[in-house]
């Protein structure tokens, strides 16, 4: 049996309407610090943070974009751009915030002050001197 044009038509509609209702989806837009520009792809609402961060790296990375930040995902982070938010933990869904603007950077994790004092103030002096000694052994080899 043949169905009639406004057949067709309600029944496109019904389906869409039943595919919105499983999954929400949206446009995002991250900004990388020191990048011409944000990228901008679709994700579901339920995507977590990390997966997001996988994709953008990916889609940078094909873009041939500059600075080039790599692949490893645990060295980012990624922040609602809107002052005041923290940054989503990996396993957050990126819609939880209800935000579209996103900032991804490294992760800036704390110098470990102890390890940094005891290489600068070792008394036999291990840090500098070795430094020097790796130089200085270099130079003398590939002349």
């Amino acid at each position: 049996m043949r169905r009639s044009i406004s057949d067709k038509a309600l029944l496109r509609k019904k389906k869409k309407k039943d595919d919105d209702s499983k999954n929400n989806r949206f446009l995002i837009t991250i900004n990388v610090f020191g990048s011409a520009g944000p990228i901008r792809f679709v994700v579901d609402e339920d995507d977590n943070a990390a997966g997001v961060i996988e994709t953008a790296l990916k889609l940078y990375a094909r873009e041939g974009r500059l600075p080039v930040l790599g692949s490893d995902i645990t060295c980012f982070v990624i922040y609602p751009a809107n002052v005041g938010f923290d940054a989503l933990k990996p396993s957050e869904a990126i819609g939880s915030r209800g935000v579209r603007n996103f900032v991804l950077c490294k992760n800036q994790s704390k110098p470990n002050m102890a390890e940094d004092r005891s290489q600068v103030l070792d008394g036999k002096g291990r840090g500098w001197r070795a430094w020097l000694q790796k130089s200085l052994s270099l130079k003398i080899l590939s002349h």
